[in-house]
């Protein structure tokens, strides 16, 4: 039986997202969703920048101990706040001020520092932004900083012989990175092969229930089915955001 929380989970189904669905699905929490309709901009509705002034997704409100109600945003903070609260047991993390705990707080900051922010350049690169000049250069330079984290990643995997990247379990590290890491193929990236660890990784992953619920939270997860596409044919389907990612730039600039 789930465990009772208060949270309630603002979300979308892109990279991000999925992280906070995919840690409560694995520590068995019992939480609501309220799907946010990004292509509609309902995240700058000023009812949601009261939850998250920065306007993203995903955002978490819950209730302290003390009855108090708190809003936490940035996927990152979100994690290890749901870990701090709710994972006592330490499933997918660590004792804080361990070793592990250190390398997991590490990898975290990877994904939230390079891995997201190149990935989802060369995403917009490769699939949103209109072609203009300097679009081949743009493209080049985030895919190209994109194989080179996902090396990293590599490495890091071929060194453990557990085959998670901090330790002998699932962690908050492998749950951020995930997700992204399944979005190679609309990133630009032309193939996995060079990336074995990586592969074995992600499918090793996937076959855990509450991987396979939470990335299907708020609606059926698509980056997986992009990765057996052609180019061709994600070009023509992401072309379809194009407008809307404009939208939301020239929005942003005001």
């Amino acid at each position: 039986m789930a465990t009772q929380t208060d949270i309630t989970l603002y979300t979308e189904g892109t990279p991000n997202g999925l992280k906070t669905s995919i840690v409560l699905e694995e520590l068995g929490l019992s939480y609501k969703v309220r799907p946010i309709s990004i292509f509609e901009h309902e995240q700058k509705e000023p009812w949601y920048l009261k939850i998250n002034p920065n306007g993203r997704i995903p955002a978490l409100t819950d209730k302290l101990d003390d009855g108090q109600e708190v809003n936490i945003f940035e996927s990152g903070a979100i994690l290890l706040y749901i870990v701090s609260k709710y994972d006592k047991d330490h499933k997918i993390s660590y004792p804080v001020g361990s070793k592990e705990h250190w390398d997991t707080v590490s990898w975290l900051m990877w994904q939230m520092g390079g891995l997201g922010p190149m990935q989802g350049q060369a995403n917009h690169f490769f699939s949103a932004a209109p072609k203009t000049d300097d679009y081949g250069y743009s493209l080049g330079r985030y895919v190209n900083e994109s194989r080179r984290l996902y090396r990293v990643l590599d490495t890091q995997l071929s060194n453990n012989p557990h085959g998670y990247i901090v330790g002998d379990r699932v962690t908050v590290a492998d749950i951020a990175v995930w997700p992204w890491a399944q979005a190679w193929k609309s990133s630009g990236l032309k193939t996995m092969d060079e990336f074995p660890n990586v592969q074995k990784w992600m499918t090793k992953l996937l076959a855990r229930p509450g991987f396979e619920k939470g990335r299907n939270v708020p609606g059926p997860h698509f980056h997986i089915q992009l990765n057996e596409m052609s180019e061709e044919e994600i070009d023509k389907l992401m072309r379809a955001r194009t407008g809307w990612v404009l939208e939301g730039m020239a929005k942003d600039a005001k």
